[in-house]
């Protein structure tokens, strides 16, 4: 794709995400990242921004609005801000792929609908949880109906920043709503565990559903057919184990970082980003 037909991009936040964003950005061949925007002009993730070479302001979402107009922004920023951030947007015709635990915009989880309407602008990508949950809760819920779903995430506190931490009880919440949206199961418990392990430990995510009826062949070949459909954009998805008894199905599941400039223990940032930038290639190919 031609540079003068790539999409323009920008990037709302210089946190660990943001960072992991713009390497992917710029190994895209559709995507022109154009800006990378925080609110601290001594942010170090803006200092490394620009140390990349590319444009960097500190007027946050202002900024972007003023550098515009863009086809995608992306919002690494926290869950507060981020009403905020689609009211000042939403008049310039960007899309805007919502990378924070709000329970606005279009949820979108890529393993499982992958082809969401293109006239949506507002993308919510639910939260790190529910991008490695969803898929096995979709591919296990067409098999059975479950009556109780559980899922418990456990990541580095290395990888956890100040928003993330403020974030956690919107990150339950819209983790949980979501889940009830994919599999139909009213009730749903969603736990978040911060890991001070040194070394760090990888991103893992326990998935527990009750439910009668169930062939374990066909939720076996449910879920290995959905993991290797994660993997075409996430390499690092991985079940790590798969238990089934009388009434009970317990999923394990882990996600190494394929991002260049990840920690080994940040495989939340790396499956929330690879299905953000993945939209993002997805709308560029609708040019």
């Amino acid at each position: 794709m031609a540079a003068d037909t790539r999409r323009r991009v920008a990037v709302l936040g210089a946190g660990l995400i943001g960072i992991d964003l713009v390497d992917r950005i710029h190994r895209s061949a559709n995507l022109d990242l154009v800006l990378v925007a925080g609110r601290g002009r001594n942010s170090l993730g803006l200092h490394r921004v620009a140390e990349l070479g590319y444009r960097t302001a500190a007027g946050g979402i202002g900024s972007v609005v003023e550098a515009g107009p863009f086809d995608v922004v992306f919002d690494a920023t926290s869950a507060d801000s981020h009403a905020e951030h689609w009211a000042a947007l939403r008049p310039t015709g960007a899309t805007l792929i919502d990378l924070t635990p709000t329970d606005l915009g279009t949820v979108v989880v890529p393993g499982v609908s992958p082809h969401y309407p293109v006239a949506c602008r507002h993308l919510n990508l639910v939260s790190c949880g529910g991008q490695a949950a969803i898929p096995v809760l979709h591919a296990v819920s067409r098999h059975c109906t479950p009556t109780y779903v559980e899922v418990v995430s456990t990541g580095a506190a290395a990888s956890a920043g100040r928003a993330t931490r403020q974030n956690l009880d919107q990150y339950i919440a819209t983790t949980s709503a979501a889940i009830r949206t994919f599999t139909g199961t009213r009730d749903v418990k969603v736990m978040v565990n911060l890991s001070p392990a040194r070394p760090a430990p990888p991103f893992r995510v326990a998935i527990t559903v009750l439910a009668d009826g169930f062939s374990p062949a066909h939720i076996r070949t449910g879920i290995a057919a959905i993991a290797d459909t994660v993997r075409g954009y996430a390499p690092g998805f991985e079940v790590t184990s798969l238990a089934m008894g009388s009434g009970r199905i317990s999923v394990a599941v882990q996600v190494a970082t394929s991002g260049r400039r990840l920690p080994h223990h940040a495989g939340s940032v790396d499956i929330i980003n690879a299905a953000a930038v993945l939209l993002a290639e997805q709308s560029a190919a609708t040019l």
